[in-house]
């Protein structure tokens, strides 16, 4: 017989931590929440505040803002295609930062959360990431590419400056494997719910449901999936299941079809994404029972 490992168990002091007031603020009002993904400076400067600046009021309850950059492996042509439409504004990390520092002035309860690859932190530095990255206002990184045994250079900097890291699990995550990702995850656990690259397929319900239980026997922290979710039904089918659902490609294909062949943005981009994700928050918001 597999001996089960130990449950991880999850801090529960919310003092400073947006993450962790957030979940506990769902828990209270018996909802799953709506995590949005949106590729910094995508499809521009502009447009992306204007973006970003909207997601809370049309009910995003955490935010993911992805780093572009040249190399993303485990994102799909969609938002490939929208880190290439970043690196053309010659998006930096400091760029990225500035944007999260700029939405902090107006919105100071809404989890941020940096997603994106190594390669840019460890250009920037990662002492001088971590510290520059609390003082703007976010509150937990991913890092698709460090898997845990090599994340102690990151993590330790992370947690000097009260941020989360945040990794991912998924179908393939052995129950030998789970604990080894999960003593080092903090904020939330991310399930990716397909194998695969993000944008490609859907989530299947049944198996995020099993997915969910077998994850909760190892941690206490919350279950946020993600990947192959794509509209408000699917997203309200699987958030039945967690604490939050992730949706990323399905906006970022919005942003992609409000730009012409010219380059030119439609004026009501920034009004056509929010709106799509009011949709969203609304079959996610009314998933519990």
């Amino acid at each position: 017989m597999t001996k089960t490992a130990p449950k991880v168990v999850a801090n529960t002091d919310n003092a400073g931590d947006r993450i962790a007031a957030r979940f506990a603020l769902l828990k209270k009002k018996k909802r799953p929440g709506l995590v949005t993904f949106v590729t910094a400076n995508d499809p521009t400067p502009e447009v992306f505040r204007e973006i970003l600046e909207g997601l809370p009021s049309v009910g995003a309850d955490l935010i993911e803002i992805g780093i572009p950059f040249s190399d993303p492996m485990a994102d799909g042509p969609s938002i490939q295609l929208s880190s290439q439409r970043s690196l053309k504004h010659k998006t930096k990390v400091a760029d990225v930062l500035a944007s999260v520092k700029a939405f902090r002035e107006t919105e100071i309860d809404t989890p941020i959360i940096l997603m994106g690859y190594y390669n840019p932190i460890y250009h920037y530095g990662v002492q001088e990431f971590a510290e520059a990255a609390a003082a703007a206002g976010v509150d937990g990184v991913i890092v698709v590419d460090l898997p845990p045994e090599e994340s102690a250079e990151l993590t330790v900097h992370l947690a000097a400056n009260n941020m989360h890291m945040i990794f991912l699990t998924a179908p393939t995550s052995s129950d030998q494997r789970l604990p080894t990702i999960l003593k080092s995850a903090s904020g939330f656990v991310y399930y990716v719910a397909i194998t695969g690259i993000t944008g490609t397929a859907s989530a299947d319900e049944a198996a995020v449901k099993d997915a969910v239980t077998r994850l909760k026997r190892h941690t206490d922290l919350p279950i946020v999936v993600g990947f192959g979710i794509k509209t408000p039904e699917q997203a309200r089918a699987i958030s039945a299941h967690c604490d939050a659902a992730v949706v990323g490609s399905a906006i970022v294909d919005i942003i992609a079809k409000g730009i012409g062949k010219d380059g030119a943005v439609d004026r009501q981009l920034s009004v056509k994404v929010l709106e799509f994700v009011k949709s969203l928050a609304t079959g996610v918001h009314g998933a519990w029972p």
